[in-house]
C-alpha cells in the first residue's frame, strides 16, 4: 500500500504541485535593485499636451519687492499648434505682463529696434535682471533668430532698472498663453501658429 497525504493526492502529486505554486509566486518577486512593476508604473506621468492658446487679452501679474528674479536662459521650439518660449529665472518668480505693442522699443534709450514683423509681443519681468551682480547676461541673445511658425525672432529689450523686457516679433497677431513652473523656476509663453 503507498502512502497518500491528507488530500488523497500521493506525495509526488502534493510535492509537485507545492513546488508549482511556489515557482509561480516567487516568479513575480524581485531582488534589490530589480523591479517587477509595469514598465511605467510609479513614474509621474507625463504632462499633457497642452491645448492651443485661445486669448489675446494683455497678461499682468503684479509682485512687488523682494529680491529680483535673475534671467539665466530664453529657449524656445515649435509644437504642433503653438510655438513655446521659456524664460529660465533663478529666485523666485517676478511679477511680469504680456502685452501687444506697435513696435518694440529699447528701454532706457527709448529708441525703437526697427524689427519687421506682423506682429509685436512684450514681455516685461518686475523685479527682475538679465544679468548677475558681476554684470553677466543670460547666455546667447540679446536678439535670437528662433525662425518658429510664428515666433521668428526674440529680442531682449530692456534690462534697465529692474525690469527686463523680452520682445516676440510673430509672423502674425494669434492668441497666447502664460503658465508659470516651478522646480526649476519658469514663465512659459505659448503663442498660437
Amino acid at each position: 500500500m503507498r502512502p497518500s497525504s491528507v488530500s488523497g493526492r500521493p506525495p509526488r502529486a502534493l510535492a509537485a504541485l507545492v513546488l508549482s505554486a511556489c515557482v509561480a509566486a516567487l516568479g513575480g518577486c524581485g531582488t534589490a535593485g530589480q523591479s517587477t512593476a509595469a514598465p511605467g508604473a510609479g513614474q509621474a506621468p507625463a504632462e499633457a499636451a497642452q491645448p492651443a492658446p485661445t486669448s489675446t487679452a494683455e497678461v499682468e501679474v503684479l509682485r512687488e519687492g523682494g529680491t529680483p528674479a535673475i534671467v539665466s536662459a530664453v529657449t524656445y521650439k515649435a509644437e504642433e499648434s503653438y510655438d513655446r518660449v521659456v524664460v529660465d529665472l533663478q529666485g523666485e518668480m517676478p511679477g511680469y505682463t504680456v502685452k501687444w505693442v506697435n513696435e518694440l522699443i529699447q528701454d532706457g534709450s527709448g529708441k525703437p529696434l526697427h524689427e519687421k514683423g506682423k506682429a509685436f509681443l512684450e514681455l516685461t519681468l518686475s523685479p527682475a535682471n538679465a544679468h548677475t551682480e558681476q554684470g553677466q547676461a543670460w547666455a546667447g541673445g540679446p536678439v535670437y533668430a528662433s525662425d518658429l511658425p510664428n515666433v521668428t525672432r526674440i529680442i531682449r529689450t530692456s534690462d534697465f532698472e529692474g525690469h527686463v523686457g523680452i520682445g516676440l516679433v510673430l509672423a502674425r497677431q494669434a492668441p497666447f498663453q502664460v503658465r508659470e513652473q516651478t522646480t526649476p523656476t519658469r514663465l512659459v509663453l505659448d503663442v498660437a501658429h
